[in-house]
């Protein structure tokens, strides 16, 4: 669901990118306060999980299209919402800027969409709120669906609003809502039981885990376990990941009968021109590689571990400003 610049407005561009800044500012300022550094390790290694996760997309069965782990409910439930939402949105960055993954123009709206929406709403008012009374197998994975359902749809929502809110595309707003919240429901629903299982898996290994007001895990097994399927995810399964088209490009194609749409204007051209220049591995590619599947597993290890790199340097960042430092 990663916006193309093709579908963003400057002005919807700006406006969605400056409401983004915000809410990084205010993340990054909840986290300083209640900052555990034992936090970070799991900051960084999921963060590293859901980039690896967001190059798998998995088919969905009978629509021609696929869809992939958004990870900000997971991110949430493990390392709290604030924590959850600095990590996707290091994920979406470094997509867009190195990967280009996601248009530089619309940055501020797949932050919005994929991390605010699941970090800031579906999280804390409908994952939290089911577990409040107790942890159990079936209200985990109860509470996993729901959430990513509703963090599908809202964000599904929100491109469809911010792409008629720019008018530079002639995709009309029934059809194209008529065919992207379906495709999210499908894809919202797939979401929801990978992170049930990925929870329940955490659980058993880190009882305590989802017990504790600020989330910290102490389990050497639990993070050698995710650096472990971090490195197949990226490394192994993004190889035989679905070449169909994801939700949103198969809604597009759907509305409009195009495979991709163009936007015109100088200002676009500009971030296209400094977007090719910033993403040394574009589509998840090596260049240098003849073979491309070996090109798209040695990209997602990369990525997986400038992900892991980019949030201990951020957390080690928080940790100088933290109330608690002297250094502070």
């Amino acid at each position: 669901m990663h916006m193309a610049d093709a579908l963003v407005s400057p002005a919807v561009g700006t406006a969605l990118l400056c409401v983004s800044t915000v809410s990084i500012a205010y993340a990054v300022r909840q986290v300083k306060h209640q900052f555990d550094e034992r936090i970070v390790p799991l900051m960084a290694i999921m963060g590293a999980f859901v980039f690896a996760a967001q190059m798998v997309n998995i088919v969905i069965p009978g629509t021609g299209s696929s869809g992939h782990l958004s990870g900000g409910v997971l991110l949430a439930a493990l390392i709290g919402p604030y924590a959850a939402f600095l990590a996707l949105c290091c994920v979406l960055i470094l997509q867009a800027v190195l990967f280009a993954d996601g248009g530089l123009l619309a940055l501020g709206c797949n932050i919005f969409n994929l991390a605010f929406v699941s970090c800031f709403v579906a999280f804390p008012l409908f994952f939290r709120p089911i577990l409040k009374n107790g942890h159990t197998r079936p209200k985990l994975f109860f509470a996993s669906i729901v959430a990513c359902f509703v963090a599908a749809q809202l964000g599904a929502f929100g491109v469809v609003l911010q792409t008629m809110a720019s008018k530079i595309t002639e995709l009309p707003f029934a059809t194209f809502l008529l065919f992207m919240q379906p495709i999210h429901f499908a894809i919202g629903l797939m979401e929801g039981v990978l992170t049930a299982l990925v929870l329940l898996v955490v659980w058993q290994m880190e009882p305590d885990l989802f017990n504790v007001r600020v989330h910290k895990v102490s389990s050497r097994a639990l993070v050698v376990f995710l650096c472990v399927i971090t490195l197949v995810t990226g490394g192994g399964l993004s190889i035989i990941a679905s070449d169909r088209p994801d939700g949103l490009e198969w809604s597009i194609l759907k509305t409009s009968g195009e495979h991709e749409l163009e936007a015109s204007g100088a200002l676009h051209a500009s971030v296209a021109s400094l977007q090719e220049k910033t993403a040394v591995m574009p589509d998840y590619k090596v260049g240098a590689l003849e073979n491309e599947h070996l090109g798209t597993s040695l990209a997602g290890v990369i990525g997986s571990l400038i992900t892991v790199f980019a949030l201990l340097l951020l957390g080690l960042a928080v940790k100088r400003r933290s109330p608690g430092n002297p250094l502070s």
